[in-house]
Parts: structure tokens; sequence; C-alpha cells
């Protein structure tokens, strides 16, 4: 119970709710104690009238108003069941509520080494299947249990009233029921586990399937693709038929137990009203239906303690993430303004994940409305040294000013809502192409989502879908062409017009006439703004205020384009080679 810990500030923030559930559960029970009673009494009243105790006449209306106390019982006993749940299930849900938005803000606050050691699939299960287990011991586990023991406690104490010896020979296989409940629970669960993984596998499996089906059509391996899925599928129901082997125990074991609580109160209870032990045969009945009423209960210790076998198992997943301190954090609280001078003074960074030096002493200095081009080889650090600028990781030694300031002094939200990032890999969600470029700026009129579009040169192609900018995107934009993708890319970042804007190799699945086009745009629109450019481009990086180049993480040559093509070097043997292949072209 030590992870389940984690939820008692929930259980504290709804505490009313929580107490006032529990207070009309206890009531509910009560009212439903009075069904077997007033059963009991239809018997003394037929059998005094068979006694010749009461006259015929006075029998029907003692008949009448016994059965009006019942519904009456019963329907108070139901309205109140009815708000136990509503109070009681709901603050689960509750609960279930605030956890996931717990991790999911967690999520958001740790950093990309956190994500490159976890699996997608992974994070996705904590936060839904983990939590939903979560939420069965907050709610229906907290219930049952104290239905469970209301009811025993009430339901022996007037048992052992009306009969003791009785009482005890009923209760004898209930112990017996909850032990065999107890552990088909858990073989259950284990089962159940294993079901799940196999279904992880499954849903993992065909989202790979569906997401890269145009590799899977390429290569022409649909039928081995489907006898892999195939596989899969049958030892997934293989694992299915093993737990419902299990779970079709569970019930014809409880009417197994039930059966024999209930001969042994109709023989014990026989035997002792032939002995003169007990008054009435009404008691019969009344053990009868307390009996009926206790097995469910009393079954649920079982599943219960299942629950929270799970409920445990999965909070502890829970918060082996909750519990994780994310690296990147905002060490100011108050705001500050970002101008865009930005200075790198012998940086040093290393991936974690792989222990890659990608940065050896880089140092550069760019002024507020500069323009820079970094361009070099596969992997020498060109897009560490933007992701260092949006602080996505924490350098190594080194420092890195912003404003004359150390980045990590300055407040990471204003920072982060400085910076316009467009990716090498362009990220569109599905949603419509409009959305996609309002999330640079929530609040965007329609006027300045064209006027963004208008300035990434993709404004003209979006107008040509049947639905315009209305259109809605697939997974990952796969509905728009790899160039449109980094046009609508471009406009999301310059539509909030930040301060400083970063371009991964953004152009490189453009042509060079739309390239010209957008770069001249950039540059009116980015007067006054830090511009940082990473490409694979002369082209793109002629027009630059400083050029760098990096070879593995360290500056080899920086200058302008003028100075640069006069000395022998990687950038002057990347424009003799690129001129070569325009001009062939």
């Amino acid at each position: 119970m030590k992870e389940l810990q984690h939820l008692n500030k929930y259980f504290l923030k709804y505490k009313s709710k929580l107490i006032l559930g529990i207070l009309i559960t206890i009531i509910a029970r009560i009212f439903l104690l009075y069904t077997p009673r007033y059963v009991r009494e239809i018997f003394i009243v037929v059998e005094n009238y068979t006694a010749g105790k009461i006259p015929k006449d006075a029998v029907k209306g003692e008949l009448i108003e016994i059965i009006v106390y019942i519904i009456g019982a019963a329907i108070i006993g139901a309205i109140l069941t009815f708000f136990m749940r509503q109070y009681i299930i709901n603050v689960s849900r509750y609960i279930e509520y605030d956890l996931k938005n717990e991790v999911y803000n967690q999520y958001q606050k740790l950093s990309l080494n956190f994500y490159k050691k976890n699996r997608t699939g992974d994070l996705m299960n904590r936060i839904s299947e983990d939590v939903g287990r979560v939420r069965m011991y907050a709610g229906p586990a907290i219930m049952y249990s104290i239905n469970t023991i209301t009811l025993f406690i009430i339901v022996i104490i007037y048992m052992y009233n009306e009969a003791p010896l009785l009482t005890m020979y009923t209760i004898i296989p209930l112990p017996i029921l909850s032990v065999v409940i107890y552990k088909l629970s858990k073989e259950i669960h284990n089962r159940s586990t294993i079901v799940q993984q196999y279904l992880s596998k499954l849903s993992t499996f065909t989202q790979e399937s569906f997401s890269g089906i145009s590799v899977i059509k390429a290569y022409g391996i649909e039928p081995q693709t489907s006898n892999n899925f195939e596989n899969l599928a049958e030892e997934s129901k293989q694992k299915q038929v093993s737990l419902a082997k299990v779970q079709a125990w569970f019930f014809p074991m409880m009417i197994l137990l039930i059966g024999t609580s209930n001969l042994l109160v109709i023989y014990i209870g026989g035997m002792q009203y032939i002995n003169g032990e007990i008054e009435s045969l009404g008691t019969i009945a009344e053990f009868i239906i307390y009996v009926n009423l206790l097995t469910w209960p009393v079954a649920t210790v079982g599943w219960v303690t299942s629950i929270v076998q799970q409920a445990e198992a999965s909070q502890k997943r829970i918060n082996e993430f909750l519990n994780i301190e994310p690296e990147i954090k905002n060490n100011v609280d108050y705001h500050t303004d970002i101008n865009g001078d930005i200075v790198f003074n012998n940086v040093n960074f290393t991936y974690d994940d792989t222990n890659i030096q990608a940065l050896k002493g880089v140092s550069f200095e760019i002024k507020q409305g500069e323009t820079l081009a970094i361009l070099g080889k596969t992997g020498s650090g060109k897009s560490t040294v933007l992701d260092l600028i949006g602080r996505l990781y924490d350098i190594d030694s080194g420092e890195i000013t912003i404003n004359n300031q150390s980045i990590d002094k300055l407040n990471l939200i204003d920072l982060r809502d400085s910076i316009g990032y467009v990716p090498q890999d362009a990220f569109l969600f599905s949603d419509t192409i409009k959305n996609n470029i309002k999330f640079g700026k929530e609040n965007a009129t329609d006027q300045d989502v064209i006027a963004a579009a208008k300035n990434a040169q993709v404004h003209k192609n979006i107008v040509k879908f049947n639905h315009g900018y209305d259109t809605i995107l697939g997974e990952r934009g796969i509905t728009l062409s790899g160039g449109q993708k980094q046009r609508v890319s471009i406009a999301r970042a310059i539509i909030k017009s930040p301060k400083i804007l970063l371009f991964d190799d953004c152009l490189s699945a453009v042509d060079t006439e739309t390239e010209e086009k957008i770069l001249k745009t950039l540059s009116k629109i980015s007067k006054g703004k830090t511009s940082i450019i990473v490409s694979h481009r002369v082209s793109s990086a002629k027009n630059a205020d400083k050029i760098i180049v990096l070879d593995d993480g360290k500056i080899v040559q920086q200058g302008t384009h003028d100075t640069l093509i006069d000395v022998e070097g990687y950038y002057k043997h990347l424009y003799l080679k690129q001129l070569s292949e325009t001009s062939s072209s």
C-alpha cells in the first residue's frame, strides 16, 4: 500500500464527498436488511393464523402492511445505493482526471533525454491503462470494501441474535469462498496481465504497419506482414482462451458455496425447528436471504484484493515517472524580456543516451537582427546548437547567454515563447491546416493565418484543396507532400512573430525557386529579429550576416559568403559542387 499513499492528497481533496458517500453506504445497507426481517414476519403471521392465534380478516391487513414496509425499505435502499455510487464512484473519476493531468503535466516537464529512453507505447499505457486500474482502487474497491464490512458486521450481529448456533454453521463456507475467489482473482490477474501485454503488441504492430503502409506496399511484403500479424493474433487468442478458462470457474464456485451455505441453513435450521430451538420457519427463510446477501460481499474480498494488487503495481509504474526530477527546470519566477543577442562561449555538450559529444568548444556571437547560417556534414552538431538555444538540453560546460544573461537564468516560458522553431522533420498534428498554423499563435485571426501561409509560399497549395484551410491532415501531416509540410511548419513559426527564428534545414524538400522566394520573404519579416538557419545548401546561407561551418562538433570555418568562397575548405567545395549541379541541370 506504500505506493498508493500518493493518492492520499486526492482523498483529502474530495474528503467531504467520500465521507458522505460512506455514510450513505452504511445507511443503505441498514435499509437493505429490513427485507429478510419482514420476510420472517410474514412466516410468523401465517404460522399464527394456522395455529388459530389471529383471525382470517386480520391476516390480509398484516401481510399488506409488511409488504408495504418491504417495498418502502427496498425503494429507500435503492435510492441510497444510487447516491452511494454517485458520490464514491464519481470521486474515483475525479481522481482519475486529476492523476491523468498530473502525469501529463509531468510528461511535459521531462526533458528530451527522457523520451529517448522510453517508448511512446509505454508512456501511453501508464497514463491510460495504469491510471484506469488505480481508479478501480479509488472507487469500486473502496465502495465494495465499505459495503462488505458494513453488511458483514450488521448481518452477523442480527443472525447471531436470532440463532447463534445456526449462524456459526451458516458462515463456515463463506471464508472458504473468499479464499477461493482470492486465488482465482490472483490467477485471473496474472493471465490478464499477459493478455494486456499481447494486446499492446498487437496495437504496436498494427500502428507501425499502418504508419509504414507505403513502405510495406513498396517492398511488396503484404503477405509476410499479414502472416506475422496472424501469428501474433493467434498467440493473443491462446492467451485470451487461457484467461477465459480460469474465469469460467468464478461463478460456478460461487454458486457451489452459496448452495452449500443454503443447504446448511435448511438442514441445521430445520433440525433446530423440529427440536424447538428456533420458534419459526421464518428464521430459516430469513437466514437464507442473509446468506445470499453476504455471498457477493464476501466474494468481493478476493476481487477487491486483486484490484488493490493491480492498483499498487500500476501506481508504482506511475510513481516511477512522477518521481523523476526534470533535468530542465525554470530557475526564475519573474518574467524576462528577450532581445535576441546570443553568445556561445566555449560550449561543450554530450548526449546522455549515446554518450556522443556533439559540441566541442563552440564559440560564436549573434547580435539582435542578425542572421547566422550553420553548415556542416550530417552529425556535425548543427541541430544541437538550435536545441541548446531553446534550452531543450543543458550544456556540460561553457556558457550560453541571451540578453547578456546566462540562459539558465532566464524564465524558461518567456525564452521559448520568444522563439519560432522549424524542426528538420516537420511535425503536423491530425487537425486542420488552419489549426496547425495557429498552433504558433492560438488567438491568430484567419487573416493572420493566410498572411503566414503566403509568406511561407504555401497559400497557393492550400487553396487548391477541396476544403482549403479547413482540410483535415492525416497522421503526422501525411496528406501533404514533404515540401508542403515544411512550409506549413514555417508558417506556424513566423505567425507568432518571435524575437528569435530557428530554421533547421527546413527547406530541404522544396525546389530552389520556391526556396529563393521563401528566403526573400524571410529576410523581410525577420528584420529586427535574430535568425539562425541550419542548412546543407549554400543558397540558404549565402545572404546570412555570418556563416559558421561545423565538423565533428567544432567550428572549422566562419565568416561571410564572400570571404569563405575565397579560402579552401568545406564551404568553398560545397559552393562549387552545388554551383556545378545547378549549371548542369
